[in-house]
């Protein structure tokens, strides 16, 4: 792949770096993505691969589709451990929701179901494919662009793991803001599985139960990488909320990452 990177330099047709890489990339799950399209094919459209890249880090629709129908069970089975059907929700906010990776699983449900994303592309296509549901851009800040106690459920996949600390009670606020008394937060954490890909500074500080974070310059994508030292989780992160369930590496549609099942007080 590296000599195929070379040459379409130096031919001129891909110029550039950067555009070369992506196409490397999407060679290396060409098998994989021509088994899915020779498949049968059934449901919601697919986001074209470049969107698919930009949520999941790589190009490769069989792991978006698998990747989000484990992570919709991951909510559906964390709210049945808490005797809550989705069913019964009147209405539920996926914050972060990127092409819809895990939105188009609740399609048939009854709740009114909302999406929102600091990516304009991803939200466009979201609103021009999945008319089940509504999607609102947010920004790198709060607020949202919703009403006190709108929604029953909450859930950020894969999106507190990606803010500085300076971000991340903010929207836990909003978070409590948006919720019923007594609705559901449900939020991803690099926890302790990942506490190996730290350097040996950010390991002691994460055993000393400090919250770690990576290029707090990028806050918002996945090049800013924080990582959650359960304790900070229970101390800091969840004021204004009861930890009800802890399930470490528990976040099935984003492996390893730990699930965290809170209720707004």
């Amino acid at each position: 792949m590296t000599d195929l990177r070379e040459l379409l330099r130096r031919t001129g047709l891909l110029p550039g770096a950067r555009r070369a890489r992506a196409l490397e990339r999407r060679l290396r799950f060409l098998p994989e993505n021509l088994r899915y399209w020779r498949g049968p094919r059934e449901g919601l459209p697919v986001p074209p691969l470049a969107l698919i890249d930009l949520v999941s880090g790589q190009p490769d629709i069989p792991w978006f589709l698998e990747g989000g129908r484990r992570a919709a069970a991951s909510v559906r089975d964390a709210l049945s451990g808490q005797g809550v059907a989705m069913e019964s929700l009147g209405a539920l906010l996926d914050f972060g929701c990127g092409c819809g990776r895990v939105v188009r699983h609740w399609s048939g449900l009854p709740a009114r179901v909302h999406g929102t994303d600091i990516h304009p592309r991803l939200v466009e296509w979201c609103r021009r494919n999945l008319h089940f549901a509504r999607f609102e851009r947010n920004g790198l800040e709060p607020p949202l662009p919703h009403r006190d106690a709108t929604f029953d459920l909450v859930y950020a996949l894969s999106v507190f793991t990606h803010l500085p600390e300076a971000l991340q009670r903010p929207w836990m606020e909003e978070m409590r803001r948006v919720l019923v008394p007594g609705g559901w937060l449900l939020i991803t954490t690099h926890g302790q599985s990942y506490s190996g890909d730290l350097v040996p500074r950010e390991r002691a500080a994460f055993a000393e139960g400090r919250l770690v974070v990576r290029e707090s310059g990028e806050a918002g994508s996945n090049v800013c990488g924080a990582y959650h030292p359960p304790a900070w989780v229970r101390s800091t992160l969840s004021a204004g909320f009861a930890v009800v369930d802890f399930r470490p590496e528990g976040a099935a549609g984003n492996p390893h990452q730990d699930l965290w099942v809170l209720r707004r007080s």
